[in-house]
């Protein structure tokens, strides 16, 4: 069966605010699976072990076939609800995200936590970012020296991403471009090089790439 693309996290990230003197971090990770998801709640737990509340929802699988969220204590659909809500309307998967509060003092009313934990979720993908996991190439690209100039120039405006470039007697280049881009691409480095770069396709994964770049 092929790869289909999904969205998850690009990395694992934190953003705070204070709502009415309480402080609220929101936190975010990608996460392959459930066992990954639990250990990064506990990670959480044990690093703000003094806070009021440590409120989390996680989503793992391509299709978001394990949903998970929790409110810790706070008033029934008023924090992990809202987490995930805000995980399934941006479509991000095998992602975790924990709302951490330190209560100040004012009590914020179920309005006032649903809105506060759902600016907390914002707040953990936006630090995060937000990409797509494409079926992806990965190739070896050998050229000389005289055309390193007009390669790296051609490469700038084609849908690859450049992993590694070396300098021996060589240039050897490692690429990832996405499976769909694929033919494409190829065909555009063979007229650019006039049949003279013959790149060698050794792998094929999943990787993030950048929200729009599958727009």
């Amino acid at each position: 069966m092929p790869l289909k693309p999904y969205k998850t996290l690009l990395k694992a990230a934190e953003d705070e605010f204070i709502v009415n003197k309480s402080r609220f971090i929101g936190h975010g990770r990608p996460c392959e699976t459930e066992a990954e998801a639990l250990a990064f709640l506990g990670q959480m737990r044990a690093k703000y072990r003094d806070a009021t509340h440590n409120c989390y929802a996680y989503i793992i699988g391509p299709n978001m076939g394990v949903m998970r969220y929790s409110d810790d204590g706070e008033p029934g659909g008023t924090a992990g609800m809202p987490i995930i809500e805000v995980m399934k309307a941006r479509g991000v998967t095998n992602a975790a995200v924990v709302v951490t509060r330190y209560f100040g003092g004012v009590l914020l009313g179920a309005g006032g936590l649903v809105r506060a934990y759902t600016q907390g979720a914002v707040a953990a993908l936006n630090a995060c970012g937000v990409g797509v996991m494409y079926p992806t190439a990965r190739y070896l690209m050998e050229i000389g020296y005289p055309m390193l100039s007009r390669m790296d120039f051609f490469l700038k405006d084609m849908p690859v991403q450049v992993e590694d470039k070396t300098f021996t007697d060589v240039i050897t280049y490692t690429l990832t471009v996405r499976c769909a881009d694929e033919a494409d691409f190829i065909s555009k480095l063979t007229n650019m090089s006039e049949g003279t770069v013959s790149p060698l396709r050794f792998e094929e994964v999943y990787l993030a790439w950048p929200e729009e770049a599958g727009t």
